[in-house]
């Protein structure tokens, strides 16, 4: 079992950047690729970004890629994710999550409850 908790949501505005952690509970993080992911109103959950167990491979949706960063420590059971030069677009709850394949499935099978970003025109 794998406990996911965020933090780091809130209001900016566009153009602004915003980090979101998220810290682990579990001895088996590290065995784990991590994620995350959003979903604004009225739409689908959609993947975000990806990160290896070792974080050597990162994945990214088309609609973040060079404006977002993953990065993961082990040794602190955390993952985070830099959002720069952000967008109304990019208002939604994010999660984070965990799963063993996630990086090429963009599946998980641990989330977290969820946080609030919110981007101003």
């Amino acid at each position: 079992q794998v406990q996911l908790v965020e933090s780091g949501g809130g209001l900016v505005q566009a153009g602004g950047s915003l980090r979101l952690s998220c810290t682990a509970s579990g001895r088996t993080f590290s065995s784990y690729a991590m994620g995350w992911f959003r979903q604004a109103s009225g739409k689908e959950r959609e993947f975000v970004t990806g990160i290896s167990w070792n974080g050597i491979r990162t994945v990214y949706a088309v609609s973040v890629k060079g404006r977002f960063t993953i990065s993961r420590d082990n040794a602190k059971n955390t993952v985070l994710l830099q959002m720069n030069s952000l967008e109304p677009e990019d208002t939604a709850v994010y999660y984070c999550a965990a799963g063993v394949s996630l990086v090429v499935t963009r599946s998980a099978a641990y989330w977290g409850q969820g946080t609030q970003v919110t981007v101003s025109s």
